[in-house]
């Protein structure tokens, strides 16, 4: 932009399909939007979805040419679902005294995806290429250094990602770098916190695009981080994505890393942190549930939701078509109020006792994480079944909180734009609150039915206690197959 313009702020998203940008101004007002889709403007390498998918359909790359047309060490880089380092997960875990000490340092037990166990895999399986390495960057960081044309460090978010960081302390764990590669904290280089101003722009985008010479750059981070400050998330929330999988971010200041779950760095309050969880059984169970029960209608789901009680008159359902990540368990599962298990419930039961349990399960795994329902605890919905009010009401009375909704369109990308506004003035002890007021307000859709809080406490402790006791396998038995 030119130097005379009025001041923007930009917010990229280095996603799997595609990379997206937008522009906006000091009012929080979106001002541009653009995108490339890597499938269809880029096809000249060739990619599905976004990614190459290997023979032995675990190893998932995306050509790194794809994103900057540059040489690299790596000509492909794992992304997200490549889970082809089970062998150094396991690895890993064994050198740092097992699963959950692993969790209690690094945030979370080793994961396939995480940045750690690939870096061990290429050292593995090509140590003469990562000899030749001189240094490793993930996507943000990756980002970042090509607006600086200098080596850019990665956020205490990202690297709260990898199976490397010493969330508490926010360094490089000693222990999971050595169980990883050897010298690999220089090739990592340094953390920063994730409001930090890494320098200037590039003289090049100066020269050739017409940034202003004052442009600076901050630090980048990924997409769930981002999509907590594009949420607005404050302390004691909930953001919830109901889709294909259901998703949950969660802003908390007293952790309690777990098997299940992950705890990272918090992108907007470096004394907090945020956690996230994930369950595949989402929306394709809740859509099966509506066509078996209810004819295919969601009108009549939410009839069956609106004509039975709170709390199910004790009964409660497990309901996992897809084997779950939280907890690993698959199969359907149905109790009632004696704990005995039946065969199958009246249709309008069996609705109930699937959202229930749906959402009894997010509410047990966030406390299990350290997550604490506050008297100021928004809960803030997105996805495809935010737009049905009855099974909100369900949510919000299974949380003991009101319940709101929010366009979240592109939420990681813009969150980004409010992070670059915050990294201006963070040093300034200008709070987060203050930086993002005059953003869209969510919009309230339902709060707690009376008393549901009194029915929903016990009913959680014996959902809690059958899922233990009757569903939950072994987290690492996939593993040791």
């Amino acid at each position: 932009m030119a130097a005379s313009a009025a001041p923007c702020y930009l917010g990229w998203d280095f996603s799997t399909q595609q990379l997206k940008v937008i522009a906006i101004d000091e009012q929080l007002r979106v001002i541009y939007e653009d995108n490339i889709h890597f499938d269809k403007d880029l096809p000249e390498f060739g990619t599905h979805c976004g990614v190459h998918v290997h023979s032995d359909k675990l190893t998932v790359t995306s050509p790194v040419l794809m994103w900057v047309k540059a040489c690299f060490s790596v000509s492909d880089s794992p992304v997200w679902m490549d889970s082809s380092t089970t062998t150094q997960c396991v690895s890993l875990e064994k050198a740092v005294g097992g699963a959950q000490h692993l969790a209690d340092i690094t945030g979370s037990r080793a994961c396939e995806r995480f940045t750690g166990n690939q870096i061990a895999k290429i050292y593995s399986q090509n140590p003469e290429v990562y000899a030749q390495t001189e240094r490793i960057s993930v996507v943000s960081s990756f980002a970042a250094s090509l607006f600086l044309s200098a080596y850019a460090p990665i956020d205490y978010c990202d690297g709260s990602g990898m199976n490397l960081l010493q969330i508490c302390d926010k360094i490089w764990s000693t222990a999971c770098l050595n169980a990883c590669a050897p010298g690999l904290e220089e090739k990592l280089g340094p953390v920063v916190p994730s409001s930090s101003i890494l320098g200037s722009i590039s003289p090049y985008y100066i020269q050739r695009y017409g940034f202003s010479s004052d442009c600076k750059v901050v630090a980048f981070t990924g997409d769930n981080p981002a999509s907590l400050a594009g949420m607005k998330l404050e302390e004691g929330d909930i953001a919830i994505s109901l889709g294909t999988s259901d998703t949950l971010f969660l802003w908390i200041k007293e952790p309690t890393p777990a098997l299940e779950g992950h705890i990272f760095c918090n992108p907007v309050d470096s004394q907090a942190y945020m956690a996230l969880l994930c369950f595949k059984n989402g929306s394709l169970i809740r859509e099966r549930i509506r066509d078996d029960c209810a004819s295919g209608s969601w009108d009549e789901f939410s009839k069956a939701l609106k004509c039975t009680v709170v709390g199910n008159d004790g009964n409660l359902g497990f309901y996992f078509d897809v084997i779950e990540i939280t907890p690993e368990a698959v199969g359907i599962h149905r109790f009632n109020r004696d704990n005995n298990k039946v065969p199958d419930f009246p249709k309008e039961v069996e609705i109930r006792a699937l959202i229930e349990g749906q959402f009894m399960a997010k509410r047990i795994h966030a406390e299990k994480l350290g997550y604490k329902i506050m008297p100021r605890t928004r809960i803030l919905a997105t996805g495809g079944a935010s737009y049905n009010k009855e099974i909100l009401q369900v949510l919000s009375d299974v949380f003991s909180a009101p319940v709101y909704t929010i366009d979240t369109a592109n939420s990681a990308c813009l969150g980004c734009a409010y992070r670059a506004i915050h990294g201006l003035v963070a040093e300034t002890s200008v709070s987060w609150v203050e930086v993002v007021k005059l953003a869209p307000e969510p919009r309230l859709v339902v709060t707690p039915t009376a008393g549901a809080d009194q029915i929903y406490q016990p009913l959680l402790k014996r959902y809690a206690e059958l899922e233990q006791k009757v569903l939950y396998s072994p987290i690492s038995s996939h593993r040791a197959k």
